[in-house]
């Protein structure tokens, strides 16, 4: 029932996730988690040198350290397939520096310690494969891999190590959101060697640095971006889809993390950011007239996802050590407040082919690289007059919307 209720008001689901002692910690073998989670859905953080303040939280879901990476994606699968249906999706994962952010979206290897983004383009190959077979749409996807970094716009996925592009959020005539002069890669999901080469480069390109917090802290935000058309030559309609899974920087305090020079820089930047992310929720919260996704290329660049066409989910990283309480109670209280935020119900992008090519979400632009189809080609057998007029109208409006 609650599902279904934040399902029809379109609140922001929130899910919470406690990551076990590393070594890192360096905390006793005995030593207790000061996040505790109470059930599916509560979860206490407990404070004070005898930890007897006690704040408790609720949320949509709730997991222990115990919980596995494929957990915590069954979870989710179910939003990652709505892009397929034609849906802006966008899905967070939020923390403090050192919480298992990276660890959570990218995971590693290709085994059970993979992490949402490798899975969620597994889940999609598979659903994408069911709905060419049993319903008839044909899909086609690409893919898009940057980090935000000091306000600058990255691209993850360029050939060069030294990137020597300018990059800008720009919108075109269909009110549709892009960036600028970004690779864009055709995608098989269901090719894993071409998924791990994506991530790997990825990984490789992204901002990472040491602090007294995380000796590998992601220094940027990161975004990957699944970017899909499709077409019913049959039926006549057609739909566009986006997947924006969104790795944050975490937040930190300088008086902590004692990052001094370039990193202390870093810190700022990203701390005003997030603090950017914060205002916008805060303002969607309050029904305010005036929303400042403007403030940050973090908040333009997702605002379709979080202006009431799109389904969002924020997933916060918590670390159980005594030592992090205090940021883990300001990510706490966070995520609460983006649990409040109604975007109100999503609405899919299908529509008649028929009638024009006028797509409901302000999805990100797909622009193709070169060498790549000019318009998506349906295989099918020839049918009556009319489905064929449809199909050939389909493609040239495809074709113009991705020029444009």
């Amino acid at each position: 029932m609650h599902n279904l209720i934040q399902e029809l008001r379109g609140n922001i689901r929130v899910f919470a996730r406690v990551r076990p002692f590393l070594p890192g910690d360096g905390v006793s073998n005995d030593a207790l988690p000061c996040v505790v989670p109470n059930g599916e859905n509560t979860m206490k953080l407990l404070m004070g040198g005898d930890l007897s303040q006690v704040h408790t939280f609720s949320f949509d879901r709730v997991f222990p350290p115990s919980a596995g990476q494929d957990a915590v994606f069954t979870e989710i699968s179910e939003l990652v397939q709505s892009a397929l249906d034609g849906y802006n999706v966008c899905l967070f994962s939020y923390g403090q520096t050192g919480s298992g952010k990276t660890h959570t979206m990218q995971g590693s290897g290709n085994g059970q310690m993979r992490g949402i983004i490798p899975r969620s383009i597994e889940q999609v190959g598979q659903y994408k494969e069911k709905l060419e077979r049993d319903r008839g749409w044909k899909y086609e996807m690409f893919v898009s891999f940057i980090e935000i970094y000091n306000e600058r716009i990255y691209d993850l996925l360029r050939e060069k190590e030294k990137e020597d592009k300018k990059h800008e959020i720009k919108v075109n005539n269909y009110g549709r959101r892009f960036i600028s002069d970004v690779k864009m890669i055709p995608l098989e999901p269901s090719n894993a060697n071409s998924v791990e080469v994506i991530m790997k480069l990825a990984a490789k390109r992204r901002s990472v640095g040491a602090t007294d917090m995380n000796t590998t802290s992601s220094r940027s935000h990161s975004v990957f971006t699944l970017h899909l058309t499709a077409l019913h030559p049959e039926n006549g309609q057609e739909l566009r889809g986006s997947l924006n899974l969104v790795d944050l920087a975490g937040s930190e305090r300088l008086q902590r993390s004692k990052a001094t020079g370039d990193r202390a820089k870093e810190t700022m930047a990203i701390n005003k950011s997030l603090s950017c992310l914060s205002d916008v929720f805060l303002a969607i919260n309050k029904k305010s007239n005036h929303i400042p996704f403007r403030n940050s290329k973090l908040t333009y660049l997702l605002q379709p996802s979080l202006s009431g066409d799109g389904k969002s989910l924020m997933l916060v990283n918590l670390s159980p050590t005594e030592s992090s309480t205090h940021e883990s109670l300001c990510s706490l209280r966070f995520a609460s407040q983006v649990n409040k935020c109604e975007l109100g119900r999503a609405i899919s992008s299908i529509k008649d082919a028929t009638v024009g090519l006028k797509s409901v979400n302000n999805i990100t632009k797909v622009t193709k690289p070169r060498g790549t189809p000019k318009t998506l080609r349906a295989s099918t057998k020839k049918r009556t007059t009319k489905n064929d007029s449809v199909t050939r109208n389909v493609r040239t409006r495809l074709g113009n919307s991705e020029k444009s």
